[in-house]
């Protein structure tokens, strides 16, 4: 009987590899799993002499069973009919099947793994998708009167003009910014020294704090390496202190921002981009005493769609969210002193956390966050992204210093104009022709391809033909299927260089026999349909109503603007 009840044991605990399902979770026997299938079969005896009476599965078997019987009890009926458990939740029952199972190999091998055959399997896939990277060599030139043209080396050394740099402003080839950097390099050298803890402080890292901070009329201001570092660090950090955070993440978010919010690992919510209405659906599913931060751009990097900012930062107070808000395409380039779309709106106020970068429209590098002394102070004790790394350099501080004093100025506002007129004169020019343009009331023109092989083509053909320089963007930068070129033109390009620009590339467009579909947008576009409010919404600043001219009594566009 002994003999005949092992075996039965050695069935049951094979039972244990039938799979019981409810939100994905595996409930085996909790005793017979943690016994191999030998150790059962060698010591089933002496298992059921000693443990066999405190089962409700084998001291009703040992009790009840024959001689006869004793070999034809099937795991089915021990697992399904017998037990307790499986009594109460039949439906919850399914045999495991072969993709259930891990089979590992019975034999080891002395093969190491081919790291770089792996390596070559993952660039081949990025190749095959038309998505691997091919870095243009491009030199920009900084002398007097010659930017934005640069020096491209990828196919021989030849000129060409550059129209998707980030320095939106040519910041970085101001008279005033070089002979910054020139004198802070020839009195204080060229590296920081080491982290902001360990010599690498200094009067210009304070001075700079000091000046962002006063720009976003906020308490405290920080230093990172980049922003990308800046918006990780930060909300990660935050993330993980405030106890029980949930963080509230627009759909359209950069990956800097993605990365902190991943890492913190706590519960995230995700609401259609630029989407109030959404957001407020998602806010109210969580108590309004837990911690909560709304994160989102004011300027989307790839579109150049602008936020509803007053609408988004009103809804999380409402529930008691901080605001963390990316200016990285705004700050420069908007507002009185250049202080972004906060400045703009006149929301510096709603907006509890700003990150920005001095590496776009002030012309250097770096990123930073503003907010309350505390919040910026709490980061700088905790964010490692902030204390474990090499301070910036006093010529990177003292050029953006200088970036910013100057685009505060009336100077700036000059810029600022200026590259608001060449924005609107391109994207209309480009429209004229058909061009598949995304209609957005930024300084971004982005013009949808959808196909990352022809954008790719588009890309090179214009900069090895004609000596435009545009960067084609395909995934994962955009999803796929949302392929396009960025334009950005600046205050230095003429009205001469955009209408070559057109004309080059409607060229291209034909030859490669792609279509002139036109404005990429719905027939209800609230800016392509209503071209008063849109002039309101492209504006750099914003003062009065006086900036929309309208001749219609109560017209309800300039009510809704107002």
């Amino acid at each position: 009987m002994s003999l005949g009840l092992s075996k039965q044991l050695t069935r049951l605990q094979q039972v244990s590899q039938y799979q019981i399902t409810k939100n994905y979770t595996t409930m085996p026997c909790p005793f017979l799993t943690k016994l191999t299938t030998a150790y059962v079969r060698n010591y089933g005896p002496t298992l059921l002499k000693t443990f066999g009476s405190q089962c409700p599965v084998m001291s009703h078997s040992i009790s009840n069973m024959t001689p006869a019987s004793q070999e034809q009890v099937e795991p089915d009926n021990v697992g399904t009919k017998k037990c307790p458990f499986l009594n109460e939740v039949p439906d919850m029952v399914k045999e495991a099947s072969h993709e259930d199972i891990i089979e590992l190999d019975s034999k080891p091998s002395n093969d190491v793994f081919q790291y770089d055959q792996f390596f070559h399997q993952q660039i081949l896939k990025k190749k095959t998708d038309h998505s691997y990277r091919i870095f243009k060599k491009v030199n920009r030139l900084a002398g007097p009167g010659q930017f934005p043209k640069a020096v491209e080396y990828s196919w021989g050394e030849r000129p060409i003009t550059v129209w998707c740099s980030n320095d939106y402003l040519g910041m970085s080839c101001h008279p005033e910014v070089k002979k910054a950097v020139r004198t802070a390099l020839d009195k204080y050298g060229a590296g920081a020294g080491g982290t902001r803890n360990i010599s690498g402080n200094s009067i210009y890292h304070e001075k700079l704090e000091n000046i962002l901070a006063a720009l976003h009329q906020k308490e405290g201001a920080l230093l990172f390496t980049s922003c990308f570092v800046a918006n990780d660090s930060t909300l990660f950090t935050l993330a993980k202190a405030l106890p029980g955070c949930h963080i509230f993440s627009d759909e359209g978010n950069h990956a800097s921002m993605i990365q902190g919010i991943r890492n913190s690992k706590v519960p995230k919510h995700i609401f259609r981009h630029n989407d109030p209405k959404h957001l407020e659906e998602l806010l109210k599913s969580v108590d309004v005493n837990v911690p909560k931060i709304v994160a989102f751009e004011t300027v989307h990097s790839m579109t150049g769609a602008v936020c509803p900012l007053e609408e988004l930062c009103e809804i999380a107070h409402k529930y008691g969210a901080l605001t963390f808000v990316d200016e990285v395409h705004a700050v420069g380039l908007y507002g009185n002193h250049g202080a972004g779309i906060g400045e703009r709106d006149n929301q510096l106020h709603n907006m509890d956390i700003i990150s920005g970068t001095l590496g776009k429209a002030f012309g250097n590098v770096g990123g930073y966050i503003a907010g309350s002394a505390s919040l910026v102070d709490m980061i700088r004790s905790y964010a490692a992204g902030f204390i474990f790394t090499t301070s910036l350099p006093p010529t990177v501080l003292a050029g953006a210093v200088k970036a910013i004093e100057v685009l505060a100025s009336e100077e700036g506002r000059e810029l600022r104009a200026r590259h608001q007129e060449n924005v609107k004169y391109l994207r209309n020019t480009l429209l004229r022709h058909g061009f598949p343009v995304e209609h957005t009331p930024s300084h971004i023109i982005p013009i949808k391809i959808g196909n990352p092989q022809q954008c790719t083509q588009v890309s090179d053909m214009l900069i090895k033909q004609k000596g435009h320089y545009v960067q084609a963007i395909n995934y994962p930068t955009v999803a796929r299927g949302q392929e396009k070129l960025r334009l950005a033109p600046t205050p230095h390009h003429t009205k001469e260089l955009m209408d070559l620009l057109v004309s080059d590339l409607q060229e291209i467009w034909i030859n490669l026999g792609l279509p002139f579909t036109g404005l990429q947008c719905s027939k209800e576009c609230n800016f392509c349909n209503k071209s008063i409010l849109f002039d309101y919404f492209e504006a750099r600043t914003r003062k009065c109503s006086n900036n929309i001219i309208c001749d219609i009594p109560n017209c309800p566009q300039m009510v809704a603007a107002l």
